[in-house]
């Protein structure tokens, strides 16, 4: 037969709703249930639960649980037994009338919400039972007879919630478990034991719900973040052009799809095909929001018309209002095609130069002797721009230095300009182009550094027949 304990209302701690529940406990001599007004009885003593040998020093320094009970019977109260945690201390009781009266005791040190199915305003629970404390709180319709466990819920939100009713109400019961408690005991079955099992497994499946929760959560904002990252990589515009267009980004930074590294290509209504490169100092989120404003401003201002020196001193100033800080600077390599794809223009600032690739010939940097400083390192820096002859079958390669400064081995030497004209050589004279010679010369520069590029690395590829 279970013994439940009645409420203790001969102590002040117990009113103030901070009873700790004693080590005997009286009970009534029959079991409440849902058909009949709850009474008092004459007390019975009941043992205590004996937790098991050693059980109290296994974690000494554990915090106890604290239960909060919420019932309103004025005929002596929920009748809770003594109850242990798992450690062998006593799980902390307190007691509230109404909702409101549990608000206030619901501190951040409450565990475990039990919470009686036949809460009221006046009384107990009838077969027409009136609407529950806390409706007009809530905004629930009278009929909702779960609407006390509803404002529970919304008002304790990451706490673990028990409801409590009677045998013959189990449908109401596991309703509740499907609004959100996370389990229900039947008042007439109600001990100790019975109930510190439920207490402990309700605090544990409401941290597992939580960490769940989270869990998806950061997946669908690192999903979210993917999506956006994605959103900020350039779309080629060469609608019309006969040229042909390839690329390779990786980012330096560990599970993301954006670094400090940007590059785009647009074509203007005149037929000039635009192409650009560049490379922010640093690889964290910073510089790679920094490197997707500068690639936006150079868009707009090309299809504005600037081009050459004037579209660099005016990314400079982007630069110079945008960064974080005023040691950060970004390289820069811009090409301005004609029309008949023969020849181009060329601006470097502070960017290694590209390689061209013409049939018949090996591959080389096109020479450039008097480039420009970087973005961002002097005030009124000026970017001459070189004509450079294509000829009329070519491929023409922009890079980032995060290609070229991958190590060869375990030494400190590292590939360099020289090693990647080579590679590039070696992979053409095995007929490789487009898509496939960058992501062998790619996967090449990864092995040759033994892992991982650390900086990171975008390569363009553009690309001419002359048909």
């Amino acid at each position: 037969m279970p013994v439940p304990v009645p409420r203790q209302r001969d102590t002040p701690a117990t009113e103030s709703g901070q009873a700790v529940l004693p080590t005997a406990a009286a009970v009534p001599a029959a079991a409440h249930t849902a058909a009949a007004p709850r009474t008092a009885a004459p007390p019975v003593t009941a043992p205590p639960v004996t937790p098991a040998p050693g059980a109290a020093q296994a974690n000494p320094h554990a915090t106890a649980l604290t239960l909060l009970v919420i019932e309103d019977d004025p005929a002596g109260g929920l009748t809770v037994p003594e109850i242990l945690d798992s450690d062998g201390h006593r799980i902390r009781l307190r007691t509230a009338r109404n909702l409101t009266e549990a608000q206030r005791l619901l501190t951040p040190d409450v565990h475990c919400i039990l919470l009686d199915l036949a809460l009221t305003d006046t009384g107990p629970r009838t077969s027409a039972p009136p609407s529950p404390a806390g409706t007009a709180a809530t905004g629930a319709a009278p009929a909702d007879d779960l609407a006390a466990l509803r404002h529970v819920l919304r008002i304790a939100p990451r706490h673990a919630v028990l409801v409590l009713t009677a045998e013959d109400d189990a449908d109401r019961a596991a309703e509740a478990v499907r609004v959100g408690a996370q389990d229900f005991l039947f008042r007439d079955e109600l001990d100790g034991r019975l109930l510190s099992r439920a207490i402990r497994y309700a605090v544990e499946r409401k941290r597992a719900d939580i960490a769940q929760y989270k869990l998806a959560e950061s997946k669908l904002r690192a999903q979210e973040n993917a999506r956006l990252e994605r959103g900020l990589l350039p779309n080629p515009l060469l609608e019309g052009s006969d040229l042909r267009f390839a690329a390779r980004y990786r980012p330096g930074r560990s599970r993301a799809l954006l670094g400090g590294d940007f590059y785009d290509t647009v074509r203007t209504p005149d037929g000039t095909v635009h192409a650009m490169i560049g490379d922010v100092c640093g690889h964290g989120p910073d510089e790679a929001a920094l490197g997707v404003e500068l690639r936006i401003a150079w868009r707009a201002l090309t299809l504005a018309g600037l081009c050459g020196d004037d579209l660099l001193a005016t990314l400079q100033q982007v630069l110079e209002v945008e960064r974080p800080s005023e040691e950060i600077f970004a390289t820069l390599c811009t090409v301005d095609i004609a029309p008949d794809g023969r020849r181009a223009g060329l601006c470097l600032a502070g960017h290694p130069s590209p390689l061209i690739a013409r049939p018949g010939r090996p591959a080389k940097l096109l020479p450039y002797e008097s480039s420009g400083p970087a973005l961002g390192l002097l005030p009124r820096a000026r970017w001459p721009r070189r004509q450079v002859e294509l000829g009329g079958t070519w491929s023409l390669m922009l890079y980032t230095d995060g290609l070229i400064e991958g190590r060869i081995g375990e030494g400190r030497e590292r590939l360099g300009q020289d090693g990647m004209v080579e590679m590039i050589n070696r992979h053409l004279e095995c007929g490789l182009s487009g898509e496939s010679l960058l992501e062998a010369s790619v996967t090449e520069a990864r092995r040759l550094n033994g892992g991982e590029l650390t900086d990171d690395v975008a390569v363009v590829l553009l690309s001419r027949d002359e048909g």
